[in-house]
């Protein structure tokens, strides 16, 4: 297999360098801008839940949808197109997916109902899919092994960042103006990013003598997609309801299909004996566990922020800002800490904060205490994030050859995907359980048609307390209140401990299988060693 890479002739012996320090600065700010822009749409829509309910007279199992449609789309397509990138041109898929991308944002922005709004999130979706594992084989195809670390270090920190900041702006949208507005950062973004793709960006591609794997690329997006949309489901709908065992079934049954049928390819879509590769499975467990525990923590966070401390949207949205603070420069500068201490040191070093954060998180929260209470958690945790995520994320594109790399950033991606759906399914149900669980012990007396409602959730415990229909008087009205709030806080400190046991996981197994060297060296043209040597 050979590469081509059309770009203006420079020195070096490997031709997808660019050897132009200028050139490469616009080329990853090109991709981190393009990042941002597939990151902040993940979340956009999350403050606007009760306005989309509104506007289009929409259910909860519609908004889900809403909410879902992208990244069902996203993460289901995320191998074949990183594959597609890698053989028929990276910058060709990126640019065609940024015009994918921003048509489809600006339906969602004019959409006029709630079928179409779905649709358009399903399209952006797709162009997603495009740009976000070409944003990352870009750079390490692009970038000097000396420089990759800290390019791969940014591109993580916008990565892990990113969500929060669209959910920053999303509020302040729905807040001042309507949540249409909330997708003006993304089609801003993806300008932006189309501009210098075409000016910065060079195009390369891999040449193979073996056809494209078609039969894998149907798999594993059958499989991830079948998979995310079980996880998604089984909370709204139940484990049980039919559309939630369908998309497991499905997804189980290809994802074994994807396996065995990839053994049998001479040059497979994803050689899955690369996961022999100790840099590759600690990364990608690391990964997934923390991508997890992140999406799961911001999903119980809003709730605490508004429902806890009467906060707005945008207010609630501010409060997550301290984490990015922290987050970025550390993901930048964790490069440099590898190199001095060791790859798997770092790793391990910022698993252990990210699980003391949560074990803060899970002691310290409390009705009283406020914000002041999660905040010195939220800080570790930030530091910790940022720590483990760019030593991961170089492990994994490391771990494959230069002509993989779009399946390597894909498989980053897939794993952060399926990480996020697994988070938020668990965490909210473990969360779910124990508010149920007690606000039974702290709401003895009250009417038990009272209790089972507010045992819902919390908005429809604050709801009922708060409305004249519901027959309570001031007295039990304020008792309903206190208790669906400690209750809230109960199921919040559970779903933290559970936390730290899923980044306790992570630790132990990057402890046994991490990476032996004290740094990643240039491990491309040998995927395939089980020691990750």
């Amino acid at each position: 297999m050979t590469t081509t890479v059309d770009s203006p002739p420079h020195t070096g012996s490997d031709p997808g360098v660019i050897h132009d320090a200028r050139r490469r600065r616009n080329i990853l700010i090109a991709m981190c801008v393009a990042l941002m822009g597939v990151i902040a749409s993940m979340s956009i829509l999350n403050v606007a839940q009760q306005e989309l309910a509104a506007d289009f007279g929409a259910t909860a199992g519609t908004v889900l949808w809403i909410l879902n449609a992208y990244t069902l789309a996203l993460a289901a397509l995320l191998l074949p197109i990183g594959a597609i990138g890698d053989r028929w041109g990276r910058k060709p898929v990126l640019v065609v997916g940024l015009v994918v991308f921003g048509a489809a944002t600006v339906l969602c922005a004019l959409a006029t109902g709630s079928g179409l709004l779905i649709v358009g999130r399903a399209a952006a979706g797709v162009g997603a899919a495009m740009i976000m594992p070409v944003t990352l084989s870009v750079l390490t195809s692009s970038f000097p092994a000396e420089e990759r670390g800290q390019a791969i270090g940014i591109w993580a920190g916008v990565a892990g960042a990113g969500g929060i900041i669209g959910m920053f702006v999303a509020a302040l949208m729905v807040d001042v103006a309507t949540w249409r507005l909330a997708f003006l950062l993304p089609m801003i973004l993806v300008v932006a990013a189309l501009y210098l793709t075409l000016r910065a960006v060079p195009n390369s591609r891999e040449h193979s003598g073996h056809p494209f794997d078609v039969v894998g690329s149907v798999l594993s997006a059958l499989a991830i997609g079948g998979i995310v949309l079980g996880i998604h489901e089984g909370p709204e709908r139940g484990w049980g309801d039919t559309l939630t065992v369908a998309g497991l079934i499905i997804g189980g049954g290809a994802l074994i299909g994807f396996v065995l049928w990839e053994f049998t390819r001479d040059e497979p879509l994803l050689d899955v004996r690369t996961f022999a590769n100790r840099g590759l499975a600690a990364g990608a467990t690391a990964i997934l566990l923390l991508t997890a525990v992140m999406f799961g923590i911001f999903l119980v966070l809003f709730p605490f922020l508004q429902a806890i401390l009467g906060w707005s949207a945008l207010h609630a949205a501010v409060g997550l800002l301290p984490m990015v603070v922290v987050m970025m420069p550390t993901a930048a500068s964790a490069p440099k800490v590898a190199k001095r201490i060791g790859t798997r040191s770092t790793m391990l070093a910022g698993l252990a904060l990210a699980a003391s954060g949560l074990g803060l998180l899970a002691m310290m929260a409390s009705v009283e205490g406020g914000y002041w209470s999660i905040l010195p958690g939220l800080l570790v945790m930030g530091v910790g994030v940022g720590l483990s995520l760019t030593p991961s994320t170089e492990a994994i594109t490391e771990s494959l050859p230069a002509d993989k790399q779009g399946v390597a950033s894909a498989l980053n991606d897939t794993t952060r995907e399926l990480g996020g759906a697994v988070g938020v399914a668990l965490l909210g149900s473990i969360l779910a359980s124990g508010y149920r669980g007690s606000l039974d012990d702290k709401t003895a007396g009250l009417p038990g048609e009272v209790v089972h409602v507010a045992g819902e959730g919390i908005a429809q415990a604050l709801g009922l307390a708060g409305s004249p229909e519901s027959g309570l008087d001031p007295s039990a009205a304020g008792r309903l209140v206190e208790a669906a709030k400690h209750a809230y806080v109960d199921g919040w400190v559970q779903s933290m401990w559970i936390g730290v046991a899923i980044v306790a996981v992570a630790f132990v197994f990057v402890l046994v299988r991490g990476p032996r060297r004290g740094h990643l060296d240039d491990v491309l043209d040998r995927p395939a060693m089980a020691d990750g040597e």
